[in-house]
């Protein structure tokens, strides 16, 4: 279910990652285990305690209606090589899976389907976007998720594991597994489960940018001098959003173009369509955010220059006013010699008469302006 050529013979290369935000994927244990679901005919079941990765393949190639899938919460470096090994996967993608730090992407290493994908979660009081990486592999008859930031598509801390939870149907491994009908469809059946309820996860997001948005506005209108901060970082976070979404966008696509050359189900196709439609609606919501928050922060930029010239006119109003003053008592303080007015009865009474006229003048002048 890919479009992209074998990539054996391909030059090592490294992809951008996007920025990481809010919470830090954190260290897992050793110890933490993963998940394995042997799956019948669409009807999961968990796998013997003692069940290996190799066990799974073999399962899973007893029979045409068999799959094997493999959950990672917290995915380590041995489980990757184990996993690696047992797969017998390309040295790049080994690197891959080991190193993270992906933007979306569809690769294909001989009859190995690879994935990257990644979720968003919006942290309302932080007014961020918690983004989460996910790889997945897919091959006849098994799929591999690995949580690479140690957290589930709703924020799970992947580290927070027991033996009884190992061996018991979970919350997040029943988001892949929920359907039976749908598994019947093989392993593409869980790549179609975790893209929906991404995508269906980027709506939460997008309420929330929503909310700060129109925050923003009534704050742009109301003076306050600290909007311009805000605006910026919520530019940002709508950015990253939109280069989360444009990727993905390019996955959906091609996994679309692989339809016909992966012989993919009808009804599993319909199903990716639709993930792709609610999808381009996501990210055309997104772009529209972006340009609106682009011209609140013109109208911002603009509404904090017209307060400025108030202020300056003000500013300059007052300087006149006081200019006449200053220049009438500075004349008279040179203290030249021949000087006649120094010495007039009422020449004193006439400089500050003065003074009080010219201001009086001038403010009325620039009150009338509505400079003041």
């Amino acid at each position: 279910m890919v479009t992209q050529e074998n990539k054996s013979t391909a030059a090592p290369r490294r992809l951008a990652p996007l920025r990481r935000r809010a919470a830090t994927a954190v260290q897992a244990p050793a110890d933490v285990p993963h998940l394995m679901r042997y799956v019948t005919d669409g009807h999961p079941a968990v796998a013997p305690q003692e069940a290996t990765v190799a066990d799974g393949l073999q399962f899973a190639s007893g029979a045409d209606d068999r799959m094997t899938m493999l959950f990672y919460p917290a995915p380590t470096p041995d489980a990757i090589t184990e996993l690696a090994d047992a797969w017998e996967l390309h040295p790049l993608l080994r690197e891959d899976l080991l190193h993270a730090h992906q933007r979306p992407k569809v690769d294909r290493y001989g009859d190995v389907l690879f994935l990257v994908v990644r979720s968003a979660r919006y942290i309302d009081e932080d007014e961020d976007i918690d983004f989460a990486e996910f790889h997945m592999l897919v091959r006849p008859g098994a799929v591999a998720v690995l949580c690479q930031d140690k957290r589930w598509i709703d924020g799970t801390d992947g580290t927070d594991f027991d033996e009884e939870e190992v061996m018991s149907s979970t919350r997040r491994e029943r988001t892949l597994l929920a359907d039976e009908n749908l598994l019947r469809l093989g392993p593409e059946a869980v790549v179609y489960r975790l893209l929906d309820a991404i995508v269906d996860g980027y709506v939460p997001v997008l309420h929330g940018l929503a909310v700060d948005k129109e925050q923003i506005e009534r704050q742009v209108f109301s003076g306050d001098a600290a909007v311009a901060e805000r605006i910026y970082r919520l530019s940002q976070e709508v950015i990253d959003m939109q280069h989360t979404t444009s990727s993905m966008t390019e996955v959906l696509e091609a996994l679309s173009a692989g339809f016909g050359k992966y012989e993919i189900p009808d009804q599993l196709q319909v199903y990716l369509e639709d993930v792709s439609d609610h999808l381009t609606r996501t990210h055309t919501k997104v772009g529209e955010y972006r340009e609106s928050l682009s011209q609140i922060l013109s109208v911002n930029s603009t509404l904090v220059a017209q307060r400025q010239n108030e202020d300056m006119k003000k500013i300059s109003g007052w300087a006149a006013i006081l200019f006449a003053p200053t220049l009438i008592g500075a004349i008279y303080g040179m203290n030249f010699d021949n000087m006649p007015e120094l010495h007039w009865t009422f020449g004193y009474p006439l400089a500050i008469g003065s003074m009080v006229a010219f201001a009086a003048i001038l403010y009325w002048v620039f009150k009338r302006s509505k400079w003041m």
